[in-house]
C-alpha cells in the first residue's frame, strides 16, 4: 500500500521559489559534474521504507499548506556536510501542483496515508490550474481558494 511523506519547506514563500532553488541546484550539480539529483536530506530513514517507494511522494506544505509533491525515487543512506549520518530522499524533478490543504507546523517528516492526500490540481479544479501561480497564491494566502 502507498505511503506518501509531508514536510515543511523551509524558507521557501512561493512554489514559484521551490521550483527555481531546484532547477539551480540541479544546474550547480550538472556544471560540478557530479550527479544531477535531487536529495533532500533529513534525520530519520522512515521505517515503511517499502510503503513509501510503492509510489509514494513528498508532500510540501508553504506557507501553511500542502501544496505541492514530488514523486519519491529512493530512500537511501547519505550523509551531510559534516560527516553525520541522515536520509536521502530522492525526487523526481518534476512538481506537481495539488489542490490546497491547510497543515500546521511540526519538525521533521510525517507520513501520509494515500486517502489523506489532497489530489493534484488540474483544468477542471475552476480554472485554479489556469490562473498565475503567484495570483493563485495571493489568493491562497488571503483565504479566498483553498
Amino acid at each position: 500500500m502507498t505511503l506518501h511523506l509531508v514536510k515543511l519547506c523551509v524558507g521557501i514563500d512561493r512554489l514559484q521559489d521551490l521550483r527555481t532553488w531546484q532547477a539551480k541546484r540541479l544546474d550547480d550539480l550538472a556544471r560540478a559534474g557530479r550527479v544531477a539529483e535531487l536529495c533532500h536530506k533529513t534525520k530519520q530513514m522512515p521505517r515503511r521504507r517499502a510503503e513509501v517507494l510503492d509510489g509514494g511522494s513528498l508532500y510540501w506544505v508553504i506557507k501553511g499548506f500542502i501544496c505541492a509533491r514530488q514523486r519519491i525515487l529512493d530512500l537511501k543512506e547519505t550523509a551531510r556536510e559534516d560527516g553525520s549520518p541522515c536520509c536521502g530522499i530522492v525526487l523526481d524533478p518534476r512538481i506537481v501542483e495539488t489542490r490546497a490543504k491547510p497543515r500546521r507546523p511540526f519538525q521533521g517528516w510525517r507520513y501520509l496515508e494515500a486517502g489523506e492526500a489532497p489530489p493534484d490540481l488540474t483544468a477542471s479544479d475552476d480554472g485554479a490550474a489556469e490562473m498565475p501561480p503567484g495570483m493563485r497564491e495571493e489568493l491562497r494566502a488571503l483565504r479566498l481558494i483553498d
